[in-house]
């Protein structure tokens, strides 16, 4: 790695980053803040349920399999990602504090704070970033749990992504089950829409027995993620999949023309 490039990751880390009483943070107190303290249980609590019912009367939302992610000890989630939303409704539906990577982005001016205490932290994308990992780990050692995405950033067209073995990798390394969950009803969200979205956890994926190599992580993803991938098809092959799509897309007029003319 170069100088150049070596400088720059540090200047980046040491972006600085307003904090709520005015003073500035930088990326690498953030991660400090994350590995050390966590989430806030009285913030949390209280954005999780205003957040909650927000989010019950704009769309309404189910869960079902919460039993397979532990209710204590080190755990890896790993759902498929569709929308911002994604993160929100997994934190919403389950009774432990989840934790999430964001985009360095969202931690720029006052609410970096609040972001963290709520179980956020930065990570730079485009790049291995070391920091975000080590927090990562931080996160697992301590006990908690983290949910990762492992397509590594928002899908956008039609399907799923392919996983990125990172997130297996970290559990291999912490010891903590894989917990698959499928979110289904954000895609291209507009709101407020006549769409549920629906949540289901998969059978978790135990790591005894492997190693953090890239071939055991990779088996370890791979047999996780088809659980995602299967109970995603479901949904859009169930009745009513195109309608709910067209409307997500916003041709819902244009179907019911159709049909008409039929």
């Amino acid at each position: 790695m170069s100088t150049q490039t070596t400088d720059a990751r540090h200047l980046s880390s040491a972006t600085p980053r307003l904090r709520q009483d005015g003073r500035m943070t930088t990326n690498e107190e953030a991660h400090r803040i994350a590995r050390e303290k966590g989430v806030s249980g009285p913030l949390y609590r209280i954005v999780k349920l205003l957040a909650g019912l927000v989010f019950r009367v704009l769309c309404g939302f189910t869960a079902t399999g919460k039993e397979n992610v532990p209710k204590e000890g080190p755990v890896v989630i790993v759902p498929n990602h569709k929308s911002f939303w994604d993160p929100f409704f997994v934190a919403i539906v389950l009774r432990r504090p989840v934790h999430f990577m964001g985009k360095a982005e969202h931690f720029d001016g006052p609410m970096a704070p609040i972001f963290l205490r709520l179980g956020a932290f930065p990570v730079r994308r485009g790049e291995s970033d070391a920091e975000a990992l080590e927090t990562s780990r931080a996160i697992l050692r301590r006990g908690d749990a983290l949910a990762l995405f492992p397509e590594g950033t928002r899908v956008r067209e039609e399907g799923l992504g392919v996983p990125k073995r990172g997130a297996a990798r970290l559990a291999i390394e912490a010891g903590a089950p894989i917990v698959p969950a499928t979110i289904t009803g954000t895609e291209k969200r507009r709101w407020p829409l006549p769409r549920r979205v629906r949540l289901v956890f998969g059978t978790p994926v135990p790591v005894e027995g492997l190693q953090a190599t890239p071939e055991d992580a990779a088996a370890a993803i791979n047999e996780a993620w088809p659980q995602v991938t299967e109970e995603y098809a479901r949904w859009r092959e169930r009745p009513g999949a195109v309608a709910a799509t067209a409307a997500a897309l916003g041709l819902g007029a244009l179907i019911v023309r159709r049909r008409r003319r039929h």
